[in-house]
C-alpha cells in the first residue's frame, strides 16, 4: 500500500485533522529536517506530513535543508510524495486562486545542495529527469481537484527562483518567454532530490498572486496570505480525497 508523505510549503506548516501518533526526529547524513516528520492518520488512512519552512514558518527557501527532508521522509516510510506550493501566475490563466498540476520544470536557483550523490562515490550516477513529475499521482490529484469543482490546469511549466524576494518584472519576463506559467522558490531541488531516491513525485500549486509585472498593483504580503486561507481549504479536500481513494 502506497504511503503519503505530504509536504507543506508556505500556508501549510500544520494539516488540520491530521491525528498524529508520532513525531519522529530522524538523523541523516545531511543534517536535521526542517521540523519533526509527523505520522498519523489522515482522511482514514496512514500519511506523514512535513512543514517544509518548519512550524512555526521561519525556514527561508534558500536555507531549507532540501536533501534532509527528503531522506527523513524516505526513512518514516514515505513511498509517494504529493508536495504544496504556493505560486505566482505567469500564465493568463494562472489567476490568484488557480491550482496547477506542473509537468515540467525550469531550475533558476544557485548554490542548492541537489543530489545526494556526491563526495566519495563508488561510481558516478546520473538520474533520468526528463519528465520530472509522476504521471500517476499527477493524474490523481487532477481527478481530486475535478471532483471537488476546482478551478485548475492538469499541465504547466514550474521556474524555480532562489528568493526569499520575489521577481523582477525583467526576470518574470525573461521566465514567460522561457515557456514558464508559474513562478515558486522551492520547488527545485525537491522534486531532483525524491527522483534519486526512487520516490514517486507530484506537485499542488496554489496560485496566490499575479508574478510582478501581470498585475498594475504591487504585491502585498496582505493579498497572499489572504489567497492562502481562502485555497487551503481546498487543498486539504484534495489531499483527503487523494488518499481516500
Amino acid at each position: 500500500m502506497t504511503v503519503y508523505a505530504i509536504i507543506g510549503g508556505t500556508g501549510l506548516t500544520t494539516l488540520d485533522g491530521l491525528t498524529i501518533k508520532a513525531a519522529l526526529h530522524i538523523d541523516t547524513p545531511f543534517g536535521a529536517p526542517s521540523a519533526a516528520v509527523l505520522k498519523g492518520d489522515y482522511a482514514g488512512r496512514e500519511v506523514l506530513f512535513l512543514a517544509r519552512h518548519g512550524h512555526p514558518h521561519r525556514i527561508p527557501s534558500h536555507q531549507v535543508n532540501y536533501r534532509a527532508n527528503l531522506w527523513a521522509l524516505r526513512e518514516a516510510g514515505a513511498t509517494a510524495i504529493i508536495a504544496v506550493n504556493a505560486v505566482g501566475g505567469i500564465h493568463a490563466a494562472m489567476g490568484t486562486g488557480h491550482f496547477c498540476l506542473p509537468h515540467q520544470i525550469i531550475d533558476y536557483t544557485h548554490g542548492r545542495e541537489q543530489t545526494f550523490f556526491e563526495g566519495e562515490l563508488d561510481h558516478v550516477t546520473h538520474v533520468d529527469f526528463s519528465h520530472p513529475y509522476d504521471a500517476s499521482l499527477r493524474r490523481k490529484l487532477a481527478d481530486a481537484l475535478q471532483a471537488e469543482g476546482a478551478e485548475f490546469s492538469s499541465h504547466g511549466v514550474y521556474g524555480c527562483t532562489q528568493g526569499p524576494r520575489l521577481e523582477t518584472v525583467a526576470e518574470i519576463a525573461r521566465m514567460e518567454r522561457d515557456g514558464c506559467d508559474l513562478v515558486g522558490m522551492t520547488g527545485m531541488p525537491e522534486a531532483v532530490l525524491a527522483r534519486e531516491l526512487v520516490l514517486p513525485y507530484a506537485c499542488l500549486s496554489l496560485v496566490v498572486n499575479p508574478a510582478a509585472g501581470k498585475s498594475k498593483a504591487l504585491i502585498t504580503m496582505a493579498e497572499i496570505e489572504r489567497a492562502l486561507e481562502e485555497g487551503m481549504g481546498t487543498v486539504k479536500a484534495v489531499l483527503a480525497w487523494v488518499l481516500a481513494g
